[in-house]
């Protein structure tokens, strides 16, 4: 035992060591700021669509779309919209329908514009009209139940031409007897309705007539005629409910050409649309 005083002493070292997962890292700040960035992307997606005028959407879409060149006409400018906005007036390429400031014409001046002679205001007021009928006529709905089952018939948008108000069939309910332009007497209360809420504008009106396709079979296609014929009995029906005649600025059937639904054949593409239109138009 002696002979070991002079042995170095044992020292032992405690080391504590600490995992990383305790408060789960910093794993969740990340998927965190995935999901702000992914709500931030979609509330501009939002507000550019409620923003922005049908051609300056598709500049958007084209910029973005990987196969036309970022230099189409539509873009709106040089490179990504010259440097601007979508919404700078000066940068929108003039393609006949295009905003400039240097020709604030009616034909050249985009929708919201504002031009040497205020027809940005005169458009701006024309959209909040339109819109304004837009609610007129669709708050109707909520006046009776006999309302509320005529307007199942009845869609509404706001586009470039003007407002459409689309009047549809449905399975169980259609508008005109069988295969022919007989308006049955829901239609004509939706006609009557129509005209009161056009009453409360000026413009001018249009009546396009869509039926379904039918079977390549027949020997004579009915859809032309069809089309035709049913917008030419909707423009007697706005007329006999008080609609001036010379507000009727055209008419048209436009057969099975312009389907809404996925089967042409479908008992939805039978359709008439009432066409409040713009100024412009």
């Amino acid at each position: 035992m002696a002979g070991q005083g002079n042995a170095a002493p044992v020292i032992i070292k405690r080391k504590k060591i600490i995992q990383g997962g305790g408060h789960h890292g910093g794993a969740w700040k990340v998927a965190y700021a995935d999901f702000v960035t992914a709500m931030m992307a979609f509330f501009m997606l939002m507000w550019l669509l409620n923003a922005t005028t049908e051609k300056q959407r598709k500049g958007i879409a084209d910029y973005f779309n990987p196969t036309i060149p970022v230099n189409r006409i539509s873009g709106g400018g040089d490179g990504s919209f010259g440097g601007d906005s979508v919404l700078s007036e000066k940068t929108l390429a003039q393609n006949g329908t295009g905003a400039s400031a240097n020709v604030p014409t009616q034909d050249h001046q985009a929708n919201g514009a504002v031009g040497a002679d205020g027809q940005g205001s005169e458009a701006q007021a024309e959209e909040a009209a339109l819109a304004m009928l837009e609610k007129s006529l669709v708050a109707r709905s909520g006046e009776s139940m006999t309302m509320e089952s005529m307007m199942r018939h009845v869609v509404t948008k706001v586009t470039d031409e003007g407002l459409v108000i689309e009047l549809f069939d449905l399975e169980d309910l259609p508008l005109f007897e069988g295969e022919t332009a007989t308006p049955l007497p829901m239609t004509r209360q939706i006609a009557t309705v129509l005209t009161e809420v056009m009453g409360l504008a000026e413009n001018a009106v249009a009546v396009n007539g869509h039926v379904k396709s039918y079977p390549l079979t027949l020997i004579d296609d009915p859809t032309w005629s069809l089309s035709a014929a049913r917008a030419q009995a909707m423009r007697g029906l706005l007329q006999e409910a008080g609609l001036p005649a010379a507000r009727i600025q055209r008419i048209g059937g436009f057969a099975d050409r312009k389907p809404v639904a996925a089967n042409p054949m479908a008992v939805r593409n039978n359709r008439i649309e009432v066409i409040l239109l713009r100024r412009n138009r």
